[in-house]
């Protein structure tokens, strides 16, 4: 069993930054990807951001430039810094423990981008 649990979210304002956590349980931490996802009201889950075992990374256009996904092995937590927020990435929050979406998942975590 896998617990994911995410923190970070909260209200910016356009332009602002927030930097999301996901800490992760009861699995070897190290050798597995992490992704991002987020979902929006009214619309299906996307992926965000995803990083592989060895540092590697990957994003969905819509955020290049802008976030950056990282992760500390020593403490099982992959983190995503938001910067240049925008309105249209208030959406809640979600990691996976798949890149693709097909793993455990955690609670989210809120985040609203104010114009």
């Amino acid at each position: 069993q896998v617990q994911l649990v995410e923190s970070g979210g909260g209200l910016v304002q356009a332009g602002g930054s927030l930097r999301l956590s996901c800490a992760a349980s009861g699995r070897t931490f190290s050798s597995y990807a992490m992704g991002w996802f987020r979902q929006a009201p009214g619309k299906e889950r996307e992926f965000v951001a995803a990083i592989s075992w060895s540092g590697s990374t990957d994003y969905a256009d819509s955020v290049k430039g802008r976030f950056t996904i990282s992760r500390d092995n020593a403490k099982n937590t992959v983190y995503l810094q938001m910067n240049s927020l925008k309105p249209e990435d208030t959406a809640v929050y979600y990691c996976n423990t798949d890149p693709r979406g097909k793993g455990y998942w955690g609670q989210g975590t809120q985040v609203t981008v104010s114009s």
